[in-house]
């Protein structure tokens, strides 16, 4: 594979610790779900945020490649994290598109396809339960 982009991150503490991008240009306090009140975000958070900005990205351009002219795209990704029945843990996604311009089945058939070249749904394809929606206003 050629790779077109590479970062890095480093986090210390775990759940409760810190993360930040090794050039120093981002970084998080972390803190567990259940540590309300208490500053900082999750893992998950910072996984929707990058899987709903990958994904809109994939969609838009799956919509120029099908000559669909989308004229409004919303991706929103809900992340879930609960425990297997083998003891494991594990992550549960639903994908939420908005778009408009376009009919019901040619929004299905786009985020369908989307869904194939997202580099995000590649990486869980097959491991995550992932449940795509899709409206069209």
């Amino acid at each position: 594979m050629k790779i077109f982009y590479k970062t890095e991150a480093t986090a210390t503490g775990g759940r409760s610790g810190h993360t930040e991008l090794n050039d120093g240009s981002l970084g998080f306090d972390l803190v567990t779900p259940q540590e309300t009140g208490k500053q900082g975000v999750n893992p998950e958070q910072l996984f929707a945020l990058g899987y709903a900005a990958c994904f809109d990205s994939a969609l838009n351009m799956t919509a120029q490649q099908m000559k669909l002219d989308i004229s409004h795209s919303k991706t929103s990704v809900a992340v879930g994290i609960g425990m297997q029945s083998s003891g494991s843990y594990n992550l549960d996604l639903d994908i939420s598109v908005e778009v408009s311009g376009i009919s019901e089945a040619d929004a299905q058939n786009l985020i369908e396809k989307a869904h194939q070249v997202c580099p995000y749904s590649n990486a869980t394809r097959g491991n995550v339960d992932v449940r795509l929606h899709v409206t069209v206003v």
